[in-house]
């Protein structure tokens, strides 16, 4: 059983979260090419939860690119990646995972996931991601930086 990492954030919810799940490209990486700011942050992460990469591997280089890290790496097989994301979600227990992603066949992802991050990078944001996500970020770093330092998560969605 992977790690809880418990996070109380006032009159909002009680995350108890497990999992994190990554889109790739767009998110971790730029083009196939995991960015440098991703993998410094990778190693930390992989320490406080279960980190998955889901992804349908365009350019074919996120096996060699996370193979340092303790991460699960889901390729994507299906014709629907939208309903596929998603049901990784839900496969893995959705009320303990949190999700990023950029494009639009992230949505249903970052919306059955207890905690959904849209990012907003270099790629830019699918409006429909931009929409479903609790936090929206703009830079990889600070979307991870909330998973690794909760208090500013807290500060984020506290009401």
């Amino acid at each position: 059983m992977p790690k809880e990492v418990q996070i109380d954030i006032p009159h909002y919810a009680t995350l108890a979260l497990r999992h994190v799940v990554l889109d790739y490209n767009g998110t971790l990486a730029l083009d196939g090419t995991l960015t440098e700011v991703a993998a410094a942050l990778l190693g930390p992460l992989c320490e406080r939860y279960s980190v998955h990469v889901i992804t349908s591997d365009t350019f074919g280089t996120v096996a060699e690119a996370v193979a340092p890290y303790d991460v699960t790496v889901k390729v994507l097989q299906s014709s629907d990646h939208t309903g596929e994301k998603a049901a990784y979600i839900w496969e893995l227990g959705a009320p303990h995972c949190a999700a990023v992603g950029n494009g639009g066949n992230d949505a249903q992802m970052l919306k059955a996931a207890a905690l959904g991050i849209a990012l907003v990078g270099d790629e830019g944001c699918a409006t429909e991601t931009l929409l479903a996500g609790d936090v929206v970020c703009r830079h990889i770093e600070d979307a991870l930086g909330l998973l690794l330092n909760e208090k500013r998560l807290i500060a984020t969605l506290r009401r």
